[in-house]
């Protein structure tokens, strides 16, 4: 996948992991059950409006507080096809590519509207807000980062390579 094309959920600075996926959910680690649950403190009806392959678009900080693992799983399993942000915190970028989610900084992330539609050339390291008609850089992923994510998260890409040394 090396484009997405997607409309766009917006939230502020400082979401932070129980905004995410509220800690009153973690009592299963089954991602389907998280997904049912995403940013449902910030808007109960989020999960209702939402659809898969869909974009979240943050500010400052996003996934800031615990260091909890759930929070990219709930967003990968509930569709999320990339989070973009200002910034992220520091945990919770690790946490999303050993989970496989996609995630960009933007420093301008703010310009990027509800409701708009944005454009994710991977292989261009570009973000077009196609409601705009403007186009960002980002920065680009380590190609380590991108190899987790590729292969749908650490765990799976330990198990490739297991398999690789043994043929």
């Amino acid at each position: 996948m090396n484009k997405i094309k997607a409309h766009v959920w917006c939230f502020g600075n400082n979401v932070d992991t129980d905004l995410i996926i509220a800690a009153r959910y973690l009592n299963t680690s089954e991602p389907s059950e998280l997904a049912k649950h995403i940013m449902e403190d910030a808007d109960p009806d989020f999960v209702k409006k939402f659809n898969k392959g869909e974009v979240i678009v943050a500010g400052e900080n996003f996934g800031c507080g615990s260091s909890r693992e759930h929070a990219p799983i709930a967003l990968k399993a509930a569709g999320v096809s990339a989070v973009i942000a200002k910034s992220f915190a520091r945990i919770f970028y690790r946490n999303s590519f050993n989970m496989g989610l996609l995630i960009f900084e933007l420093s301008n992330a703010d310009e990027i509207k509800e409701g708009e539609e944005v454009e994710i050339d991977l292989d261009g390291g570009t973000i077009k807000n196609v409601t705009t008609d403007k186009t960002y850089k980002f920065a680009p992923i380590p190609p380590f980062m991108q190899e987790l994510v590729n292969a749908g998260g650490l765990i799976k890409y330990a198990q490739k390579k297991l398999e690789t040394q043994k043929l």
